[in-house]
């Protein structure tokens, strides 16, 4: 039963923008500390960024491949996660998934492992 949905995915040519959002469906736990993966055909997941939206300074964790142009968000009012994606490169097209930890880490941690709940998944497909 998928307990997350995700939107925003889809094509943009190299050096675009998209914005992935991904809000609660049937989910009923603390949304406090999530995060972003991705995985390519014949890859591994790879964690995007990381947040704990529920600390007393909002705390990120981004993979080095992508520091500096995503940006991870958490509105709390409504429960939803955003993955601002700019500048992106062939090499960002992969299938993006959305995850929530039942228990935070400091830093925001960015292993699979770490995550208990999961969304279907959206493609980000980046063409030169």
């Amino acid at each position: 039963q998928v307990q997350l949905v995700e939107s925003g995915g889809g094509s943009v040519q190299t050096g675009g923008s998209l914005r992935l959002s991904c809000a609660r469906s049937t989910f009923t736990g603390s949304m406090r500390c999530m995060a972003w993966f991705r995985q390519a055909p014949g890859k591994e997941r790879e964690g995007v960024a990381a947040i704990d939206s529920g600390a007393p300074v909002v705390m990120t964790t981004y993979a080095d491949s992508v520091k500096g142009r995503f940006t991870v968000s958490k509105d709390n009012a409504n429960d939803t996660l955003y993955l601002q994606m700019n500048a992106l490169k062939p090499e960002d097209t992969s299938r993006y998934y959305c995850a929530v930890a039942r228990v935070c880490y400091n830093p925001p941690a960015l292993a699979s492992a770490r995550y208990d709940y999961w969304a279907q998944g959206t493609q980000v497909t980046v063409s030169s």
